[in-house]
Formats: C-alpha cells, sequence, structure tokens
C-alpha cells in the first residue's frame, strides 16, 4: 500500500479519495495513539472554506469521540492558529481540515503535535499502521468515555491578539490591498491589519466553498497587481488557500515572491543583529539570486530539501531564526512551529516601516534569476531516480548551462507530477533545456 501521509498530511480528492470513513478512521487511530499517553485526549479542530470541509470535519470528531478523545471546534481559521492555539493549550494535538492552494476539490488532514509542530513521520507511520489495523483489533469506550465535541470559534480572537503582539511599532498610515483567496484568511487578515492602523482594501473575500483559490490568492497574482495599481497603494499582500503562505506585489505592481521577502526580512533582522547567525534556511528550489543577495547583505544560506518540514527540522536542529520557502510559507522561529503567511505580512510591513523605503527599493536587493517550472504528469513516480534516460538528459542540460545555471527535478510530494526547475541567465535556453529533460521523463513514465 502507498504511504497514506504525504509531505503535507493525507491528501486527495474529496469524497472519493478522502473520505467520511477515512475521516473517521484517523480521527479514532489519533486519539487512540494520544490517548495512550492521557485520558481523554482534547483535539483542536480548524479548516478552511472548501465547501467538502465540514463533512470531514463531522467524520474526523466522530472519529476522535469514537475512540474516547474530545474535539473541539474552531471553525474556519488559518492552519498557523491551529498550530499557535495547540502549542498554547494542553490539547494533545491539533488537526487541519485543508488542501491549501489547490483548488476546492482536494481536501487534506493534517495533525500537530501538542506543541505546534508537524507530526514526525515515525508517528504518521504509527497512526497509518493503526488506520490500515482496523478498529477492530481495539477496544471502543462506552457509557461516559466516550467524547465530546465543542465548538469554540472565538479562540480565532486569541490567535489574532498573539499576531498583533509580535509587531513593535505603528502600521499606519501604509495603504495595503489584500486578496484573502477566498479562504482561511477572510476573516484574521482584514481584522489584525485594521486593528494595526494599516489601510486595508480587501479583494476575494466572499468564501462560498467553491470559489477557494479560483483564480485569486498567493497562486493567481494579477488582480492583486491590478488593483495595487488601480488604488495607488503602496503594496499588496497575497494569501493562499489556509493562509500559511504569503507573496506581495510592490507599487509598481511587481510580483516580490518568498525568495525576496526573506531576503528583505533577513536584511532588517541582520541590521538589528538578532538574525542567528547571520544565516537564512531555504530550500534547493530558492533562486540563485537569494544567495548571491545574502552574501552581499552578510548572510549566507543553509540549504534543504523541498518542504517546508525540511526548514523547520534545519532551524531547529541549528538554533536558526528564520527560514523558508519560494511559495512564500516562511517560518519565523522566536515566534512560529509552522508558516504563517499572516505574520510573513506584519512583518514585511514592520520592515517597510523601519526602512522607510518602497517595497520596489527593498524588492530590488534581490535580482532575480530567470526560472523556468515544467510539471509532468506521470502515471507513476516511481523508479524515476534510478531512470538512467532521464539522469542522462538532466547531465546534458546542466553540461549546457555550465557554472551560471543549474537543473533540478523532483517529483511532487501531493501530486501524480514530476517537477523539472531549469536556472539561469537566458529565458530562451532555460525553456528549451526543461522542456527537452520533460519530454523524456514523459516518455518514461507514461
Amino acid at each position: 500500500m502507498a504511504r497514506l501521509f504525504g509531505t503535507d498530511g493525507v491528501r486527495g480528492i474529496a469524497n472519493t479519495e478522502l473520505t467520511p470513513e477515512l475521516a473517521f478512521r484517523l480521527g479514532w487511530a489519533a486519539a487512540w495513539y494520544f490517548g495512550r499517553e492521557q485520558k481523554k485526549p482534547a483535539f483542536l479542530i480548524g479548516r478552511d472554506t472548501r465547501v467538502s470541509g465540514q463533512m470531514l470535519e463531522a467524520a474526523l470528531c466522530a472519529g476522535i469521540c469514537s475512540a474516547g478523545g474530545n474535539a473541539t471546534v474552531l471553525g474556519v481559521i488559518p492552519t498557523p492558529g491551529v498550530a499557535w492555539l495547540t502549542s498554547s493549550s494542553d490539547a494533545a494535538a491539533g488537526v487541519v481540515i485543508s488542501a491549501s492552494h489547490n483548488p476546492f476539490g482536494d481536501n487534506g488532514i493534517k495533525f500537530f503535535s501538542g506543541t505546534g509542530y508537524k507530526l514526525p513521520d515515525a508517528v504518521e507511520d504509527e497512526l497509518e499502521e493503526i488506520v490500515a489495523r482496523g478498529m477492530e483489533t481495539l477496544p471502543r469506550p462506552t457509557g461516559k468515555s466516550v467524547g465530546t465535541i465543542g465548538y469554540r470559534h472565538d479562540r480565532i480572537a486569541e490567535y489574532q491578539d498573539f499576531l498583533c503582539g509580535t509587531v513593535k511599532e505603528s502600521l499606519a498610515g501604509l495603504r495595503v490591498v489584500i486578496d484573502c483567496a477566498n479562504g482561511a484568511a477572510c476573516e484574521t487578515a482584514p481584522a489584525v491589519l485594521s486593528r494595526l492602523g494599516v489601510n486595508t482594501e480587501v479583494l476575494h473575500c466572499s468564501p462560498d466553498g467553491l470559489n477557494i483559490n479560483d483564480h485569486c490568492g498567493s497562486t493567481h497574482m494579477e488582480s492583486l497587481q491590478a488593483a495595487v495599481l488601480e488604488r495607488k497603494a503602496d503594496l499588496g499582500l497575497a494569501f493562499d488557500g489556509d493562509a500559511d503562505r504569503c507573496l506581495a506585489v510592490d507599487e509598481q505592481g511587481r510580483l516580490v515572491d518568498g525568495d525576496q521577502i526573506m531576503v528583505i526580512l533577513a536584511h532588517e533582522l541582520i541590521r538589528q543583529q538578532t538574525l542567528r547567525d547571520n544565516t537564512l534556511v531555504a530550500t534547493v528550489m530558492s533562486n540563485l539570486g537569494l544567495h548571491q543577495a545574502m552574501r552581499r547583505i552578510g548572510g549566507q544560506v543553509m540549504v534543504t530539501a523541498v518542504g517546508d518540514r525540511y526548514v523547520l527540522e534545519a532551524m531547529q536542529k541549528h538554533g536558526l531564526t528564520l527560514g523558508g520557502e519560494q511559495s512564500g510559507h516562511i517560518i519565523f522561529g522566536e515566534h512560529s512551529t509552522t508558516g504563517d503567511g499572516l505574520m510573513t505580512a506584519l512583518q514585511l510591513l514592520s520592515s517597510l516601516k523601519r526602512s522607510g523605503s518602497r517595497l520596489s527599493e527593498l524588492g530590488a536587493l534581490m535580482t532575480r534569476f530567470p526560472q523556468v517550472l515544467v510539471n509532468v504528469g506521470v502515471r507513476s513516480k516511481a523508479g524515476w531516480q534510478e531512470n538512467a534516460r532521464i539522469a542522462a538528459a538532466v547531465k546534458a542540460a546542466e553540461a549546457e548551462l555550465g557554472e551560471d545555471g543549474r537543473v533540478l527535478v523532483r517529483a511532487s510530494g501531493t501530486e501524480p507530477l514530476i517537477r523539472v526547475m531549469a536556472e539561469g541567465p537566458d529565458q530562451g535556453e532555460l525553456e528549451k533545456l526543461a522542456g527537452e529533460v520533460a519530454q523524456v521523463i514523459r516518455a518514461e513514465l507514461n
């Protein structure tokens, strides 16, 4: 059987791959697992705005109660809000029902430990084993041992208070357009920014269960770019469906991606002498320009595999305070246990205020090398790394680029895709080389 947990929890098409039955079994397995350490383990459960969220939430809660756990339903709330509330309470675990930036038909279930961090692979493996073994082999609680469900959407205010407390200066006077992706940021983002004095205009903040990430949010920046120019705003901020990512648009309508945001934040922290070891953690997907910019501002980059869990592991292992991904998934070790789009937005606004600069000026700290990314749909990802023809195609492309560029091939952790990324000074050459490698992958794996 293929591994149930991917790089970011259990994902799939809601009601066919990620079914209510599976959600029930996951809730039951989690309550049984954490119930070994404490009687009546408590779970905090949040979700994004997808139409399937309530269905999966109900099934998950039923599974938790059936195994003797107690579920507290937080309602629609950003993923990092669930992580923070879990870490600041006596809950055994937190659970988020979301497929992040994916289309509305997908959904996912992701667990956080009581400390607010994602579960280690070993714990996920144990949960998977319990799910596979089946409930019939374990005792069922009865009577007063059956769990309960409570509803506490009001606890979102605690998360909002926490976010506001991470900002030390007034943000009054900034004119900002925000794109809430019709997702989990819709309540919190406007409330927090307004509370901090930001003059805020809001786009895509009318979720109907079907329009999450639909031509909006951090994966579709066009409407935000147009709005920033039309309204002569200082900048724009875009979140994804579960609000753990944030990208920006400068006052000239140009995209400021996660790499540039990390350089801006690192630059400010180096100026304040608060960036631990002057080191930023980034993945292999980060642009070559990020590495050059960090050297120019007196910092260095620690590189990890793709995935926020690997960024976080490196930060914890080395005691580092800032890391993230080009996608805008950024982790602040001093404040957070996972990526937080709203915190990223607030820290970026704070950097703008402290520097007195425009976002276009700060964004220019980093020069982006052209990157080409080709997603190749495949029947199976199995064995691609050992495929001799794919390896030869990558080697040939790298030889053509020489020291001025690179080719990176990796399998998606959540979709049946092999991703080919080529980076270097010449866009046309990159498109040609990435296309050639993708063609070989398509032929070999389909």
